[in-house]
């Protein structure tokens, strides 16, 4: 692949990209700010949340959904544009919510990595599901920090990314929204995969933080592309055009902190578009 694209600077803590309605949606996790970008870089703030972290995602009406880890909630963006509490998460851990993906029956899944980070004694996360009617529910467990998430195209399968473990697990979508029938989708050896997407040839896209770079892999491990970034990859969506791009959110990170903050979103060509969620 080329070099990237810098679509924009400046960004504190990007984390968090999704495509939606023809725009790239982030996170700036370090100004609280959900931001759409649109081809040319234009921005506009959507949402201001004050938590870390704060990952985002679509219900299927295309309300946007926050974590706000900080209060153990998930807020929605109303028609008004107001953010209203949409699921009490505090019940289930009083640790770290992280990412948040939306299948397309409306359940939403979000994970907790399950220890204080940075700096706490590690323990295994969980994923827990919000129904539509707001119900949570635990669903997975013994996750080793469980990270980005994707469902493929047809809503069968959650994939999630386990930093810790250096690899990718899948679970079986139940009739009610439960996950199943664990298994290892595929091992990244050396990689801590991070944010995650799923391509229309059914490859997941990982980034990688301490590695700079995303990698392209097919399940069972088979590595098919892999793009280098010049600071750390936290998360990286595709797009849905006949002209696929790979949008990449990262900054320095691991002792390369600036005083100015060093957070971009950088696209690059991709051999296959988007889909499923996000």
């Amino acid at each position: 692949m080329s070099e990237p694209r810098i679509l924009t600077r400046g960004i504190v803590f990007g984390e968090s990209p999704r495509w939606h309605d023809g725009r790239l949606w982030f996170s700036d996790w370090g100004a609280g700010r959900v931001i759409a970008l649109d081809a040319d870089g234009g921005q506009e703030t959507i949402a201001r949340v004050d938590s870390f972290p704060m990952c985002i995602d679509f219900r299927p009406d295309g309300a946007l959904l926050v974590v706000d880890s900080a209060h153990r909630r998930l807020l929605r963006r109303d028609d008004d544009g107001l953010m209203r509490r949409y699921a009490d998460l505090s019940a289930i851990s009083d640790k770290p919510w992280n990412d948040i993906v939306v299948d397309p029956r409306g359940n939403t899944y979000v994970n907790s990595i399950g220890f204080d980070f940075p700096g706490g004694e590690f323990a295994p996360g969980l994923i827990v599901v919000v129904g539509p009617d707001g119900g949570v529910r635990r669903v997975a467990d013994d996750l080793a920090f469980p990270n980005g998430m994707a469902v493929t195209a047809d809503g069968a399968t959650l994939i999630v990314a386990e930093s810790y473990a250096e690899r990718l697990t899948a679970y079986r979508i139940t009739e009610d929204g439960g996950l199943a029938d664990r298994r290892v989708w595929a091992e990244t050896p050396g990689d801590h995969p991070d944010g995650i997407c799923v391509d229309a040839e059914g490859l997941v896209w990982y980034a990688d933080v301490g590695n700079r770079h995303c990698v392209r892999v097919a399940e069972g491990g088979a590595i098919a592309q892999r793009v280098a970034f010049d600071r750390g990859a936290f998360a990286c969506a595709l797009d849905r055009g006949e002209d696929p791009h790979l949008y990449v959110v990262g900054q320095n990170w691991g002792g390369d902190e600036t005083e100015e903050p060093s957070g971009v979103v950088a696209v690059f060509p991709a051999p296959a578009p988007g889909a499923g969620r996000p």
